[in-house]
């Protein structure tokens, strides 16, 4: 009696989705319009800089793997960069690190998102964090009152 072993092909039931192709998002703000608009952005984008060419000049590989993981985490793909980054917004939020918290802010704004997208997403924010996350709240709402009026 011997064995027999019968190869099947990947059925289209079984196979693998197609993940779209991932891309740089499109970003209808630059930098540079968002520190003309918001003092508090200003500040926070130029001190992100000059602290990030302090990490730069330490030539870490395990920092520039991180950073790597980071950018393209943001990409474009099944998501919508504008919607990542509100997901980046809450989790910074619940997790209150205030400069995470601009930095995704701003990111939204520059992706598009409405007012009205970030504070619900920091409503939700405020529900899984609770009263804790309060006073970065007050301190993203002036950086959004500053960027959308």
């Amino acid at each position: 009696m011997g064995t027999q072993t019968t190869e099947h092909a990947a059925s289209p039931e079984h196979s693998a989705p197609e993940r779209p192709e991932r891309k740089e998002p499109t970003y209808l703000f630059t930098e540079k319009h968002v520190a003309d608009k918001s003092e508090i952005a200003r500040r926070f984008i130029e001190t992100r800089a000059r602290l990030n060419a302090n990490v730069d000049k330490a030539n870490n590989f395990l920092v520039k793997r991180f950073y790597n993981i980071d950018h393209n985490t943001y990409l474009e793909g099944t998501l919508a960069a504008k919607t990542k980054e509100l997901m980046g917004l809450v989790a910074s939020t619940v997790l209150r690190c205030d400069d995470c918290i601009s930095y995704h802010a701003i990111q939204a704004y520059r992706l598009g998102a409405s007012r009205a997208e970030q504070e619900e997403s920091l409503n939700v924010a405020l529900v899984v964090g609770g009263s804790i996350v309060v006073p970065h709240l007050r301190r993203v709402y002036e950086l959004l009152e500053e960027l959308y009026g």
